[in-house]
């Protein structure tokens, strides 16, 4: 018997010592893959500006030489290969039996490595149609639109405006009343990043240290942009090339702050780089599955900061009085703002057409002020954006209606806002791609 029990307890010692050894090959070899990747990151930054969002890893990662590479065929084609090289040591670890969280792991090391060869393939010259590009770069697509839908949801903001004529002439006279005066914006942006702030620590810790600064710019094709910096610090920019009005300031404190890109990039920075090591997350490739994800998160995160009719309450009796708006036309305002939303899918087929050649710079212009009822300015600021990062635009949507679906989907609904905060806790802080959320 005790023999038995010795042969036993000796089978548990050792298959439990193999596992463990199993893991920490396992471990080693993912994370030499991820240093490979972040080096390939940073190396095809080099040929492609913008591309690298952020970096704080190690200094000695870096290029050499730093300077920007403008489509170098021998170094792209080596960048290809490393990519394919990098890929291949991923597939000789599938037989690897590994937890949840080393799961996700992989997956998302492999789709952003598909993601990075996909862009290096751009910068070689292969084109690619614009759901092929969404699948590859973001792993998503797109619905499409028909212009039908749009022409009915003008026809219902047509009805809900004030006068008659052209609806693009209305709608622009009638937001006028609600565009935040510029000596004023900076006190409304502040107030209305305090209050993200507030909500979302209430149901997320986040590091004492975290902060952020605030610049206004200009002439930029985005409305605000987050510029993480590595050790939760972010600075924000906010663009104020055309006006900026009152709905807008809980959208970008929110997206842009709390509980969107600074608390999404703080908490990766702490749970996978800090606390595990993982030194994928010091990087941050602008055109990959994480854009979705980052971008689907800030959005839906307006709604779990702002459940309900909350927004519109704190909106019209502290910012609208903050920012000299009268409040009294708020509800008629948030009305038109709620029809006019179910146009930002038109950005997706502006950009879907002309990426196809279907349309061409100016038709697509056109075309946008038709359909998404934009000022020709504005419009002229999306066609830059779009011809600046082409299918990046459907991250917004298509990554916020992904995002509200899976954390409805595992219960997280307006009436059990606590779970709601979990799921989304969970979605920032751990290793997610789109197709994990389907």
């Amino acid at each position: 018997m005790r023999n038995l029990k010795f042969i036993i307890i000796t089978l548990f010692l050792l298959t439990f010592y193999s596992c463990g050894k199993t893991n920490n090959e396992l471990e080693s070899k993912m994370n030499k893959i991820a240093e490979g990747y972040v080096k390939l990151v940073l190396n095809v930054g080099l040929h492609d500006p913008g591309y690298v969002d952020a970096y704080y890893g190690p200094a000695e990662w870096k290029p050499a030489d730093s300077t920007v590479i403008v489509k170098d065929s021998v170094q792209i084609q080596n960048l290809y290969n490393d990519s394919g090289s990098l890929l291949d040591s991923l597939d000789a670890l599938g037989s690897f039996k590994a937890g949840e969280i080393e799961t996700l792991r992989y997956k998302f090391l492999y789709k952003q490595l598909l993601a990075v060869r996909t862009r290096i393939s751009m910068l070689a010259g292969a084109v690619f149609t614009f759901d092929e590009e969404t699948k590859n770069l973001y792993d998503a697509e797109a619905p499409i639109h028909p212009n039908d839908f749009f022409a009915s949801v003008i026809n219902e903001l047509d009805k809900s405006l004030p006068g008659k004529g052209d609806i693009a002439e209305r709608l622009s006279e009638f937001r006028k009343s609600f565009i935040i005066p510029v000596d004023k914006l900076n006190a409304v942006f502040t107030v209305a990043i305090n209050e993200c702030r507030k909500r979302t620590l209430q149901h997320i810790t986040l590091p004492s240290n975290e902060n952020f600064s605030v610049e206004y710019v200009k002439d930029k094709p985005w409305a605000a942009y987050n510029w993480y910096k590595g050790n939760s610090y972010s600075v924000i920019q906010v663009n104020t090339s055309l006006p900026v009005y009152i709905d807008r300031a809980i959208d970008l404190a929110a997206h842009e702050g709390y509980p969107g890109h600074h608390v999404y990039n703080t908490l990766l920075e702490k749970n996978m780089v800090k606390d595990r090591k993982w030194m994928e997350f010091t990087v941050y490739p602008l055109y990959s599955p994480q854009s979705l994800i980052a971008e689907g998160t800030a959005n839906f995160g307006i709604h779990i900061a702002f459940p309900g009719n909350s927004r519109v309450r704190f909106e019209k009796e502290v910012l609208f009085p903050l920012a000299g708006l009268d409040s009294s036309r708020a509800d008629k305002y948030y009305k038109v703002i709620e029809l006019f939303s179910k146009l930002d899918y038109a950005a997706n087929e502006a950009a879907r057409n002309y990426i196809n050649g279907k349309m061409n710079r100016e038709e697509t212009i056109k075309w946008l002020q038709k359909y998404a009822i934009m000022s020709k300015e504005r419009a002229e600021q999306r066609m830059q954006f779009i011809e600046t990062y082409r299918s990046y635009i459907i991250n917004y949507n298509v990554g916020q209606d992904l995002v509200k679906d899976y954390v409805n989907r595992n219960g997280g609904t307006d009436n059990n806002p606590d779970l709601r905060w979990q799921i989304f806790e969970r979605l920032l802080s751990t290793p997610q791609v789109p197709s994990n959320l389907k």
